[in-house]
């Protein structure tokens, strides 16, 4: 069983930063993927930003240049720094895992709000 727990959501003003954290548990023997993904309210849930098991990246048109992914040293762990923050970054964001099986495993979420 695999969990993720998400971290670093709050309220913050316009151009702000805030850096989201996730930390899986659980038996993990190979991580492929690891994403960003939010969902606004009355919008569909949309990719962020994922960083693959070799280090590739890609990201929202929307936040590129202002949002950045990275995977911490222990594994099954994934950063998201956003920078110069915008009222439509306001979501919950989360995070998911994919395994080398393809079997996803998503976090519980938090909120982003960022006040304009």
């Amino acid at each position: 069983q695999v969990q993720l727990v998400e971290s670093g959501g709050g309220l913050v003003q316009a151009g702000g930063s805030l850096r989201l954290s996730c930390a899986a548990s659980g038996s993990i023997f190979l991580i492929n993927v690891m994403g960003w993904y939010r969902q606004a309210p009355g919008k569909q849930r949309e990719l962020v930003a994922a960083i693959t098991r070799s280090g590739s990246t890609n990201y929202l048109d929307s936040v590129k240049g202002r949002f950045t992914i990275s995977r911490g040293n222990a594994k099954g762990t994934v950063y998201l720094q956003m920078n110069s923050l915008k009222a439509e970054d306001t979501a919950v964001y989360y995070c998911k895992l994919t395994d080398w099986a393809g079997q996803d495993y998503w976090g519980q979420g938090t909120q982003v709000t960022v006040s304009s």
